[in-house]
């Protein structure tokens, strides 16, 4: 476990020289830290006595996200709806992974359906739209294999909504904006270490540092691992993680950015598939909240490799030409165990089905964008445009290990639940192809926001996106499609007054689907319009910012869940699905020892014939974060969090066509925190602080969640 640790130090050391002259730098010319803070270019003395302007100071000191439409705009200003989950949030509710820091947003619902593999939905649809740093990256599934580590972000934008302005391709769910952390101008430095419930145990490093005496290079270093059993029989996880990032000034105009992280994720136990709840006669099962289909010998091992690169030219004062590249290297090997019925449970907890499968598979994706980016002057105002060309490309590659039928993990199972060591592991086969898939994605796109009067402003933009995906799989044969779109964003904001601004926004829709129909042939792309409209008020000194919004929003030919075809394999088909309701945030500091972000959303879907559909999707969520220091005790703070969701229901037609239910919950999070001295912080989280017992999602039948557990640990920054 410390392995990881240890080969962080190592690397964060070798920028440690620079730390001592670039303190005494920055002791002797307050000037420059002042510009640094107040996010312009330092001023440093050369040995010949002139002065030169370290423009990427300034850049490190205040980084705007352009991640909802390539703007420098801030959340107020934008005309959609936008939650932020910090860096401050994430640690005071132990938000280790980006499942349990998205549980943190308005309006997300973390679908955790098996032990390895989630999905994010908004609005009652999946995400399947990403960015980093705000680039779009490639289109993909919306599912999350692993749980990926969090440590590596500085916070999680959700840009609820259609947005194909930098994606590329777009759904009325969202976009999720991953903000990585970058180098600090000071040296910073910080290590954690934490304890919890069944044998959890996590350490975390964090150094910043300036490489040169001058400042302008610098470098970050973040590093966790993360080992723990689990509630679940039998499942436990190991995770490593590594990032690193260097950043500097090339001449007097030019920035250079490269990073690269690493994870490895490890699983024993993990489950395929998850619970069979429904018997014969159309009732509901229940199962002790240990309850796992997986045995003791399977595992699912991923590895998830990153590097960028960004370069960025000052052409003038205002305006900016950034390149970036990004890579993705992907790998996956599990060995497996599915198991399913033929219409139902029987009345002892017998029936169930065992399917072993392992499948290694192996993805890169490479991405490249390149934009012009700035501000001018119009009409006596100020005025802002974006243009940008971007290509990525990917290919995916499937295997097979098949296990010959004669196999006892193929027979019938004893009653449910079982023991992990029911059958021994299978000798698998050879390795053999499945698939291949290879994508691209070209596109051109542009926005301005535009000042028609001080008070009223217009963001309008372009998508053009050309879409082609070809390979083979062992089903359904050779396949190549093309698909080609030019969709148009608008939005319009208004300042009612000096706290309260109107808008509106429009996007179309398209998504190219991933899933297949019974015949294994991919489904065309997914079509359709959103409109929201809402209200934004920036109160307290615009400390606390409130957020109303009024959605509507059309998908057509929907990829949505049907069966399991005679393969074992699912099948999906196209349907019409309309989604709308509003959503209210409330975000910020109403006190000055107060934090609070409280969010609720209701919505409504309907399927072609006007009915409900998509009974699966809560209607109705609240979610809270609040926290506050102590008065008279100020090194004490208290924090209460949680979310409450709606009941759900599921009908299992694979598993005897019973109707499967969730009712109403809450799972409540409370944390402690004292700062001992001002580099020292102890802390204390508390989850499932009333021990419910709940179904993690319905969306493909989950397993039951966590029961109540505890965390200890501490933080040293120095």
């Amino acid at each position: 476990m410390r392995c990881v640790l240890r080969s962080a130090l190592a690397v964060l050391g070798l920028g440690l020289g620079g730390i001592a002259q670039a303190q005494e730098i920055a002791a002797s010319d307050g000037a420059a830290a002042d510009a640094a803070a107040a996010g312009g270019g330092a001023q440093v003395a050369t040995d010949e006595g002139t002065v030169a302007t370290i423009l990427i100071v300034g850049k490190r000191a205040d980084r705007t996200s352009k991640g909802a439409t390539g703007l420098a705009l801030d959340v107020a200003e934008t005309p959609q709806s936008i939650s932020v989950v910090d860096r401050r949030q994430m640690e005071d509710f132990g938000a280790n992974n980006l499942n349990d820091a998205l549980r943190l947003a308005t309006g997300i619902n973390v679908e955790e359906w098996e032990t390895n593999r989630t999905n994010y939905l908004a609005r009652g649809f999946e995400i399947k739209s990403t960015q980093i740093d705000g680039v779009g990256m490639p289109n993909d599934w919306g599912i999350v294999s692993g749980a990926m580590d969090a440590f590596g972000y500085e916070k999680l934008e959700v840009i609820r909504g259609a947005n194909g302005l930098l994606t590329g391709v777009g759904n009325a769910a969202g976009t999720i904006n991953y903000v990585r952390k970058r180098p600090t101008n000071d040296a910073r430095f910080s290590i954690g270490e934490s304890l919890g419930s069944w044998d959890f145990k996590r350490a975390e490093i964090d150094g910043s540092t300036p490489l040169s005496a001058d400042g302008r290079w610098a470098g970050r270093v973040a590093a966790a691992a993360e080992d723990e059993d689990s509630y679940l029989r039998g499942l436990s996880n190991r995770r490593t993680f590594l990032y690193g990032v260097i950043d500097g000034q090339i001449g007097e105009r030019s920035t250079l950015t490269f990073g690269y992280s690493h994870q490895q994720a490890n699983s024993d136990g993990a489950m395929w598939g998850a619970l069979v709840l429904a018997y014969r006669d159309g009732t509901q099962a229940e199962f002790p909240r240990s309850a796992s289909t997986a045995l003791d010998w399977t595992t699912w091992d991923d590895t998830n490799q990153t590097a960028f690169a960004e370069y960025s030219y000052a052409l003038a004062e205002r305006w900016e030409l950034k390149l970036s590249y990004n890579f993705r290297d992907f790998g996956e090997d599990a060995k497996l165990f599915y198991v399913f019925t033929r219409g139902g449970l029987n009345a002892d907890n017998t029936g169930l089905l065992g399917n072993p499968g392992r499948y290694p598979n192996d993805s890169r994706a490479h991405l490249a964008d390149l934009n012009l980016a700035g501000g001018f002057e119009l009409f006596g105002l100020e005025q802002q445009l974006i243009v940008g060309l971007g290509e990525s490309y990917s290919k995916a590659d499937m295997d097979n290990m098949a296990v010959p039928l004669s196999d006892p993990n193929w027979g019938p199972l004893p009653a449910f639940p079982y023991a992990g060591n029911t059958f021994p592991e299978p000798a698998w086969g050879p390795r053999s192809f499945y698939s291949t898939t290879k994508q691209r994605l070209t596109r051109a796109y542009g926005a301005a926001r535009i000042g028609l009067t001080p008070d009223l402003k217009a963001v309008l933009g372009f998508n053009w996106a050309q879409y082609h995906r070809d390979g083979n799989n062992v089903y359904g044969g050779p396949f190549d499609q093309t698909e080609e779109k030019l969709s148009p964003y608008a939005g319009l904001s208004y300042q009612l007054t000096r706290q309260l601004l109107a808008y509106a926004s429009y996007s179309d829709i398209e998504q190219p689907q991933d899933q297949t129909d019974i015949e294994h042939h991919y489904l065309d792309p997914s079509k359709g319009v959103n409109y929201e409209a809402g209200l934004k008020a920036d109160l307290l000194d615009r400390r606390l910012l409130t957020t109303l919004a009024w959605f509507v929003a059309r998908q057509d030919n929907l990829a949505t869940y049907i069966g399991v075809d005679d393969t074992g394999t699912s099948y999906y088909g196209g349907v019409d699905v309309e989604s709308k309701g509003f959503e209210l945030e409330i975000d910020g500091k109403p006190h000055e020892y107060v934090d609070l972000v409280l969010g609720f959303t209701a919505l409504q879907l309907h399927g072609d014939d006007g009915r409900n559909t998509y009974d699966w999707v809560p209607r109705r969520t609240v979610n809270l974060q609040l926290s506050s220091k102590v008065p008279g005790a100020t090194a004490l703070t208290l924090g209460l969090g949680g979310r409450w969701q709606s009941d759900i229901s599921h009908v299992d037609e694979y598993n005897g066509g019973a109707k499967i239910r969730q009712g109403d919950y809450v799972v409540l999070n409370a944390f402690v925190r004292y700062v001992l001295f001002d580099e020292l912080t102890l802390r204390l989280n508390v989850n499932n602080l009333t021990d419910e017992k709940y179904i993690t999602s319905l969306y493909q039948i989950g397993y039951y969640g966590a029961p109540r557990n505890i965390v200890a640990g501490f933080d040293w920054k120095f």
